[in-house]
């Protein structure tokens, strides 16, 4: 849990960090490229080339690619198309990914998390109800696209984990990133514009983003991901939006429509604790709830 806290704690400014000084005035492809590449700078020399074995490189590799690369795609996009606040929002789908991803792997379908996530989705509703335009139900689509990808990616890390590994993690994390940046380097070949940062500003927060944010970010992420309960994992995944949220409107957008958000936000964090309470509840009676 503590690797959770400090990592939401960091990635608090990311998102107000890229909807001000990065959306719309860098390539959002580029962007996305150059931070996943930083952060692979990090975990290469510690990488265990020889001692890996080719089928774990792949396993990481396709789950880097689908949890940092995919997801980074979508993520980017998402902040030409909506404002930082909303992204934030609706980020708080991924816990409900993440247990429909278990109900799957489980063999299962519950009509109680299809209920939960349509209260989330009226919530979103709120928020713009008088105009919603093209856009923004575009940006809502683009964001659950980052959030299915980020969900899944935890999912799968904490499945191959959980097979026990010869190497720790930072020496075989490495393989993680270079899926990502095999995913976001196409990407910006094929998609890409040239509009690069043109400021030492830019520079320095892609730098942020790319080594801190996303090299030691994600590390410690997946990481403390491993070391506690699914129920515990899926709710910390919304720890980060009432922080992001309270960074982004008193720094900067202090202008931002405070009670619609609140109400639109209020329904979907319903939606997400009524989810959770019910887990929590149903591990009980199991055994099988471990608090953290």
């Amino acid at each position: 849990m503590p690797l959770l806290i400090i990592v939401t704690l960091l990635w608090a400014f990311s998102f107000s960090l890229i909807g001000v000084y990065l959306a719309g005035q860098v390539d959002s492809y580029f962007s996305a490229m150059t931070r996943v590449l930083l952060a692979a700078l990090v975990f290469l020399p510690l990488l265990q080339w020889r001692r890996c074995s080719a089928r774990n490189a792949v396993t990481l590799m396709a789950i880097g690619g689908l949890q940092l690369g995919a997801m980074y795609l979508f993520y980017y996009q998402s902040f030409l198309l909506l404002s930082v606040p909303e992204v934030l929002l609706f980020t708080i789908f991924t816990p409900l990914y993440i247990a429909l991803l278990y109900d799957l792997i489980e063999r299962r379908l519950s009509l109680w998390n299809l209920a939960i996530a349509l209260l989330a989705v009226f919530g979103a509703a709120i928020i713009r109800w008088d105009s919603p335009s093209g856009d923004y139900w575009a940006g809502f689509a683009v964001v659950q696209g980052a959030n299915l990808c980020f969900a899944a990616g935890q999912v799968a890390y904490r499945q191959f984990m959980r097979q026990g590994q010869s190497l720790p993690p930072r020496q075989t994390f490495g393989w993680f990133f270079l899926g990502a940046a095999l995913v976001s380097v196409i990407a910006w070949l094929i998609l890409g514009r040239p509009q690069y940062p043109q400021s030492a500003t830019q520079w320095t927060v892609l730098l942020w983003l790319g080594l801190v944010a996303s090299g030691l970010g994600y590390f410690l992420w997946n990481k403390g991901a491993i070391q506690v309960s699914a129920a515990t994992l899926a709710a910390m995944n919304n720890a980060l939006v009432p922080v992001g949220l309270l960074v982004n409107l008193l720094i900067w957008n202090r202008d931002a429509d405070i009670p619609r958000l609140a109400l639109g936000g209020c329904a979907i964090a319903v939606a997400v604790i009524l989810n959770e309470r019910r887990n929590k509840i149903r591990d009980n009676l199991n055994g099988t709830y471990r608090s953290t």
